[in-house]
């Protein structure tokens, strides 16, 4: 059974250190799945928070199904994760603990539910952006340097 990836958080990677990714479900509307289905949705500025003991999807974008009715939820309202308690109880302790944010990396589908992969996350520095990019772009001349050498 292949996961069908419906939307990823590139930003998240070039933003934060990245540490635990976990699985969560999330709880959608029937218009909501039938938008995520399509893969319209924009993870970009999304995260987790933590009320009540519950974990929250915050600022991720699902749009409109376009067959919907006029009832079509908000397309940035907040959405319940379905995690185990002790799972949110560890990120939770993380967040206060260190300083960390929970971010969200991707959506997919897992037989036909959708799923998001979060995971821990500590913000970079400028510097440490710029040192991203540098490796990134001497992996790439390495590359192309291996291809153009290659028989």
């Amino acid at each position: 059974m292949t996961n069908k990836t419906v939307a990823t958080n590139r930003k998240a990677y070039h933003d934060y250190f990245l540490q635990e990714p976990l699985e969560a479900g999330i709880a959608l509307t029937g218009t909501e799945i039938k938008s995520v289905r399509a893969s319209q949705v924009n993870l970009r500025d999304s995260y987790v928070t933590i009320r009540n003991g519950q974990a929250f999807l915050l600022n991720a974008h699902i749009a409109p199904y376009s067959a919907g009715s006029r009832a079509n939820p908000d397309p940035r309202r907040d959405r319940k994760l379905l995690l185990h308690r002790h799972q949110i109880a560890r990120m939770e302790a993380a967040i206060q603990e260190k300083g960390l944010t929970i971010v969200a990396l991707r959506m997919y589908l897992k037989q036909n539910r959708a799923k998001v992969e979060i995971a821990l996350a500590r913000g970079k520095k400028l510097y440490d952006k710029r040192e991203a990019i540098a490796k990134k772009e001497t992996q790439r001349l390495m590359e192309r340097e291996m291809k153009g050498h290659g028989h």
